[in-house]
């Protein structure tokens, strides 16, 4: 089925065109181009700042000239995962969508509906001659996914609205109204290689299947971390004599890993003693994870010879690093019921070359101490194991302001459209609104966006009635706004 055949054709038509452009985090040039283009074939006002935003800029609508400016916001980039049997280059390829039980859909990728849906609306607001609105601005940021670097950089006097409508949330029937901080911590081990002896057999142990998820959203939801399974196997197996050759496991800061593997070595006459270990530690991880994770895989299987491996002493440091790490919720708010306030993401370990091994680990708070101590519990134990740590420069968390005027309009559209009271909640992920306020502190700013399920994974999903109900609740708030 085409997306543009779906219900409004103005926004899938967009979002359609929008999925077949590459757009990976730090390389936006061709969305940026088709950005402008856009503008440029509707006659819209349209600029860039230095790092590569765009803003583009319409008056009001007829009887609407003394309306306050709205500016509404998305970002370019998307998170670009995909499962490891998928031939698949996120800087050349159009996302492979399907339409299937009321959901839009990737074929074995991530969607891009993060932010693409936001986006897609925006546009199509941009160019309606049927919507309401007061003077109108769209900002279309970079690298939201890895960094926040558009946001953190956004150029001075880019933007000059009251109110600014984020369209980067993920739950039809809810306004966000604040979030978390974050800031990554990356530990490297460096190591000198030492060779495997030639009467050494090679096993490949893989974990896959997993859920993944989004590393704010989904963590406070019990499933499993791909990297953790692994650091566990690997760690009972030392004891056998095992070498490790290779280890790959996880991909994105921001994204829960879903699927790892480990190359090592074995004395011939241990093989067969580990694979009964992973036999078992199949058994252990089903006996935690399964009604979460029913489609988890463990895998143990013969390789490639490989010539070198790490020394035991380094091997025995990372497995107990990763180990004793912590992953998940660290601490529940205590002023909002249900809210995840503190919590870290073991995202990946990889060796990225000859002779070092990345670990790449997030630690998100709404509390800027408790943000910057769960890093450094993290720091610690990385360098008890002896390796290098460094920290990003991390973002600011959103305060939430329940009483702004831009979310009592919103409150009162949705029940007047829906005959309900919308759920106004702060989140534990991340979004770009702090940082706008350190530029422009007066602005009043809410999110809003359509059902999404399975975000930052290629699981990714995004409920097709969702979008026609956003459209007609954007559309009657910015009418509102007088």
């Amino acid at each position: 089925m085409n997306l543009g055949e779906l219900n409004p054709s103005n926004v899938w038509k967009i979002f359609d065109q929008i999925t077949k452009v590459p757009r990976p985090s730090k390389h936006e040039e061709h969305i940026r181009e088709y950005l402008i283009n856009f503008a440029a074939s509707h006659s819209i006002e349209c600029k860039c700042d230095e790092i590569g935003n765009v803003v583009m800029r319409i008056p009001a609508s007829k009887g609407m000239e003394e309306a306050p400016a709205v500016i509404l916001q998305a970002h370019m980039d998307m998170v670009c995962e995909k499962n490891s049997a998928i031939d698949f280059d996120f800087r050349k390829d159009a996302i492979r969508t399907k339409v299937e039980d009321g959901w839009v859909k990737a074929e074995g990728t991530t969607l891009g509906a993060d932010d693409g849906i936001g986006i897609a609306l925006a546009l199509a607001v941009l160019t309606s001659q049927d919507v309401k609105h007061g003077p109108l601005e769209a900002l279309f940021t970079v690298d939201e996914e890895t960094g926040l670097t558009g946001a953190f950089a956004l150029g001075k006097d880019m933007i000059h609205g009251k109110y600014l409508i984020n369209l980067d949330s993920e739950d039809e029937g809810e306004i966000c109204i604040g979030c978390a901080g974050g800031i990554d911590t990356v530990a490297t081990m460096e190591y000198t290689l030492e060779e495997v002896p030639a009467t050494f057999e090679f096993l490949r142990i893989s974990v896959s299947k997993l859920q993944g998820g989004h590393s704010g959203d989904d963590i406070n939801k019990g499933r499993a971390n791909a990297v953790k399974i692994l650091s566990y196997i690997l760690w009972q197996l030392l004891l056998k004599g095992i070498k490790l050759c290779d280890i790959q496991a996880g991909n994105l800061r921001n994204a829960i890993p879903r699927e790892g593997y480990a190359v090592i070595a074995v004395p011939k006459e241990n093989v067969d003693a580990v694979k009964e270990i992973v036999k078992e530690a199949q058994k252990q991880a089903y006996s935690v994870f399964s009604s979460i994770e029913p489609s988890l895989s463990i895998e143990c299987e013969r390789t490639l010879k490989h010539d070198s491996a790490l020394p035991h002493k380094n091997t025995s440091a990372l497995l107990m690093a990763l180990l004793g790490v912590q992953n998940d919720v660290v601490r529940m708010s205590a002023a909002i019921e249900g809210l995840v306030e503190t919590s870290t993401n073991l995202a990946s370990v990889k060796v990225v070359e000859p002779g070092k091994i990345v670990v790449a680990t997030s630690q998100r708070s709404s509390v800027e101490g408790a943000k910057k101590y769960i890093a450094s519990q993290v720091e610690a134990i990385f360098k008890l194991a002896g390796m290098d740590v460094k920290h990003s420069d991390g973002y600011p968390g959103w305060t939430p302001i329940p009483t702004s005027s831009l979310v009592k309009v919103m409150r009162e559209s949705y029940c007047r459209l829906y005959g309900k009271e919308p759920l106004v909640r702060a989140i534990h992920a991340g979004l770009e609104c702090g940082l706008f306020l350190t530029m422009y502190p007066e602005l009043e700013m809410a999110s809003i966006g359509p059902t999404m399920r399975g975000v930052h994974s290629p699981d990714e999903r995004l409920e097709i009635k969702t979008v026609a109900q956003l459209w007609e609740y954007l559309s009657d708030i910015l009418a509102s706004l007088k």
